[in-house]
């Protein structure tokens, strides 16, 4: 088998005869980038994502970046609240609202749901944190609103137990747990009263709209996990970055579920959130080991979860060598490809594992090919405008 026969010109009748090769229609399929660094992976997920609402049903996406922040984007594309420039610095985190194609994402959504009553939805799966995280205070006071007749006083002591945001919100934290108020006698009785919380919204549910479910649902996984992720913020042993690292993958794949439960969605996110295989990265001494947001979220979602990686040859001035897995790749005549890599390794000569140059590209191993339903390959990270989908405008 020659590396042509596992490639096929990356087009919406691509996209939906992937879709038709799978065991069953996912209600997630995620769509892996190799960097957040360059547009062009997130121009080419606008082009499939619009192939996926006009031809096979998907009426959601959602991105990797913060889920309360991601209320904003949703509440614009859903009602025209918000001018678009005050929704991209608002409605992103971690920079993702400077994107020209995340910004071009937004106008359209907006512009189809003024066309049609079948409304798509909008949503960050990402928790309010990075390798620190953020006050509490929007989640849990979210919640507390929410509800009816919550316990007594309940709302005067969260105001006071969280106190002003920025001892939860400090950098340096995440590299000097002393300075985390994560442990704090406050903090833990926190814990207890959002606990408290969650139990009252179990028994609220059925007098809640749709909406208001959903929502309170959010701030609830949202306040119980930003807790539990300050309580390890604070906590000085070996333990600390693994369970910090875990808990984000978990606090993301409890969002996937619940985008899961609208589905059938787009997931855009880095390779490493969303990969089936254990994830593995060397910290000082240390290498951590965790499950992605994806692994965990397959667990539940079984066959009804699909994974598209990224990868990509030449990045900036980093060419990868003829004997890797991108090398290999980068021989196909065309700019984007779809692979399937269920004979890849085998076409491509068993390839070894690309160490890229650049440190924020990260690339596939060929020993997880076989836990990749597809792979979207990119001759390189420049725009391809000569052969996007058509329609996109």
């Amino acid at each position: 088998m020659d590396i042509q026969d596992t490639a096929r010109p990356l087009d919406g009748a691509t996209i939906s005869a992937f879709l038709r090769s799978l065991p069953a229609p996912p209600l997630l399929l995620g769509l892996g980038e190799a960097t957040h660094r360059g547009e062009a992976l997130r121009e080419l997920r606008n082009e499939i994502f619009r192939h996926l609402v006009e031809h096979e049903g998907y009426r959601g996406i959602t991105l990797e970046s913060d889920c309360l922040m991601g209320l904003v984007v949703h509440e614009h594309i859903t009602t025209g609240a918000g001018t678009l420039d005050d929704v991209m610095e608002r409605g992103f985190s971690h920079g993702f609202g400077t994107s020209p194609a995340n910004r071009e994402l937004v106008r359209w959504m907006r512009a189809h749901n003024e066309k049609h009553d079948d409304q798509l939805h909008f949503s960050g799966f990402d928790g309010p944190l990075e390798y620190w995280a953020k006050s509490p205070r929007q989640a849990l006071m979210g919640l507390y609103d929410l509800l009816e007749g919550p316990l007594p006083r309940t709302g005067e002591t969260l105001d006071t137990l969280l106190g002003p945001d920025e001892p939860w919100e400090n950098e340096a934290t995440a590299m000097d747990p002393s300075l985390s108020i994560g442990q704090s006698a406050g903090a833990q009785r926190l814990r207890v009263l959002a606990d408290d919380l969650v139990a009252l919204l179990d028994t609220q549910a059925p007098q809640l709209s749709a909406r208001d479910r959903d929502l309170a649902a959010l701030y609830a996984r949202t306040a119980t996990g930003l807790l539990r992720y300050h309580h390890w913020l604070a906590d000085a042993s070996p333990e600390r970055w693994f369970r910090l690292s875990s808990l984000r993958d978990a606090m993301m794949a409890a969002n996937l579920r619940a985008v899961a439960e609208r589905g059938p969605a787009l997931v855009f996110a880095h390779n490493l959130h969303l990969q089936r295989n254990e994830s593995l990265m060397s910290f000082g001494e240390q290498t951590l080991r965790w499950w992605s947001a994806g692994a965990v979220a397959q667990t539940s979602l079984g066959d009804r979860y699909a994974f598209l990686a990224s990868a990509i040859g030449t990045v900036g001035e980093d060419v990868p060598a003829a004997d890797t897995l991108e090398g290999a790749l980068s021989a196909l005549p065309r700019h984007r490809s779809l692979i399937d890599p269920r004979h890849l390794a085998e076409a491509a000569g068993r390839p070894g594992k690309r160490v890229s140059k650049d440190h924020a590209y990260f690339p596939l191993d060929p020993a997880h090919l076989g836990l990749i339903d597809g792979i979207v390959f990119l001759k390189d990270d420049a725009a391809d405008n000569d052969h996007r989908f058509p329609g996109w405008d």
